[in-house]
């Protein structure tokens, strides 16, 4: 990811961190659900969007670039929640390689009618 190490005093959304579970229904199967890893300080921004249709409607695909202190839990497939919506983790990697920041691309969708 290209990049710039974010100035300090530049993380300043909060946002939460959920890991994907699954767990067994009564009827049977297994449910998706997200369960809480914790709340950071992050830098959210929207990249790009674009506009497209599925099955039941059109429907808008935004990517953002999420920024945070570095931590090793955080990976593809989980979720990240900004101001009640939801971010979806596409890649997760170190920005410089000195384990200080973690720079996801994250990817949302939204249904537009």
């Amino acid at each position: 990811m290209s990049e710039k190490i974010p100035p300090i005093g530049t993380l300043t959304d909060r946002v939460q961190l959920r890991r994907r579970d699954s767990v067994a229904e009564p009827e049977g199967g297994h449910a998706r659900v997200f369960v809480p890893l914790g709340t950071v300080w992050a830098r959210v921004r929207s990249l790009t969007g674009r506009q497209g249709s599925n099955a039941d409607g059109r429907m808008v695909a935004i990517s953002h670039s999420v920024v945070v202190r570095f931590r090793t839990d955080l990976r593809p497939g989980d979720r990240i929640v900004y101001r009640g919506r939801d971010l979806d983790v596409v890649s997760a990697a170190d920005m410089n390689g000195r384990r200080a920041y973690l720079s996801c691309a994250c990817s949302e969708t939204q249904v537009t009618g």
